[in-house]
């Protein structure tokens, strides 16, 4: 369910590559066509061949026929779980995708939870499928990837599966052990906040950097040089990043879920979205400070919310863009992954913009030969000017 998405796709592909016989269910025609077509719909590193060729061999096939789902051993639920307008939680976003498929649901299926959930919503899916009648497994064994890594950290990541009894445990480790070996097993809640505590942590890092940056760059310092001091030969900062636009669809989403599961008593992670949604407005501001913004092009350089991607989702470069558009002459965006009309080839931007910004560190920016100041908090080009 939701098998054609950026989540589901990849774990089709890395079943069927390890032999099983796959059916891909989603309500996108348009996605399960290019999918049966033997194309990804997206972009994502090393899956096309293994799509190719488990399409021809038929052990993958993409549907938007609900009844696929009853044709199932297990079904692995992938579907998004976001947040509302004033943050809060839609705990009943996978019970409701179930129900809207249940009528095909038999017994002895065994139903797995691949979404990132608020704690509990394991719990209520079992109530539902025990409302409706349904003798069957369930199990929450959330995924663990990132965009464009995933048919390597699919096979080399460990798995957590979680259940509420041990058949449903040892039948989600039997599945996911036709990719690793490496399972670790725990209770469906403690799973539930694993995942959470996994991409708050990461926001967490993220928003550190951020706020460090911003106080080398207000004393003119560089924090590059500094991290280096801090990092090199040093584990124990080993995993300090370097700063940027901290977005997408999951680190914000889920450290909101987590502040809501706390009663909203999440200070760190109410700090960690200031500080990393409110970097567009700070760079914005800094600009004005130090360039006549409002006579001045400036250049967008990477529209996704990360290097390498072609995901826009929740992307922080859209918010830049919007900023400047009130304070620039002109903004030029442009990225290499991202197909839009409104968008300029590179070369363009490069030649029309008098001040460039790299909202996403593509590598395509690394070697740019420009004459004229380039803003890059990421470190990419190793010679962004301070704001």
């Amino acid at each position: 369910m939701g098998g054609c998405g950026r989540v589901g796709l990849p774990l089709g592909i890395a079943l069927a590559a390890r032999g099983l016989s796959v059916v891909l269910y989603d309500i996108n025609p348009a996605a399960v066509d290019r999918v049966n077509a033997g194309e990804l719909p997206f972009a994502e590193e090393g899956a096309a061949e293994p799509l190719a060729e488990s399409i021809a061999a038929g052990r993958l096939r993409a549907s938007t026929d609900p009844a696929s789902m009853g044709l199932a051993d297990a079904l692995v639920v992938v579907v998004g779980t976001p947040v509302d307008e004033h943050l809060n939680p839609d705990l009943g976003a996978v019970p409701r995708a179930i129900e809207r498929g249940v009528e095909h649901l038999r017994d002895g299926q065994l139903i797995v939870l691949r979404s990132t959930v608020y704690p509990g919503v394991t719990a209520l899916t079992e109530k539902l499928l025990t409302r409706k009648g349904l003798t069957v497994d369930v199990a929450f064994c959330p995924e663990r990837i990132a965009e464009g890594k995933a048919m390597t950290e699919l096979f080399a990541l460990p798995q957590i599966v979680a259940a509420r009894t041990p058949e449903a445990l040892d039948r989600a480790e039997a599945l996911f052990r036709h990719l690793t070996t490496s399972i670790v097993r725990l209770e469906p809640e403690e799973a539930e906040l694993a995942k959470l505590y996994t991409n708050t942590w990461r926001y967490l890092k993220f928003a550190a950097a951020n706020q460090f940056w911003m106080m080398a760059n207000d004393f003119g310092l560089d924090y590059a040089r500094i991290r280096h001091a801090v990092t090199v030969d040093y584990p124990r900062a080993a995993d300090l990043p370097m700063p940027g636009f901290a977005a997408g669809p999951c680190l914000l989403k889920d450290t909101m879920q987590l502040a809501a599961f706390n009663r909203n008593n999440f200070v760190l992670g109410h700090s960690a979205m200031l500080i990393s949604e409110g970097l567009p407005l700070y760079l914005v501001s800094r600009l004005e400070d130090r360039f006549p913004l409002a006579d001045l092009k400036v250049g967008i350089l990477g529209m996704a919310f990360k290097g390498g991607s072609d995901d826009i989702r929740d992307s922080l470069a859209y918010k830049l863009r919007k900023l400047l558009t009130l304070k620039a002459q002109e903004t030029l965006c442009t990225d290499p992954y991202v197909l839009d009309d409104r968008f300029l080839p590179l070369d363009e931007v490069l030649k029309r913009a008098d001040l460039l910004v790299i909202a996403a560190p593509h590598a395509d920016y690394a070697d740019l030969d420009v004459d004229k100041p380039v803003i890059d908090i990421w470190g990419l080009t190793g010679q962004g000017v301070l704001v």
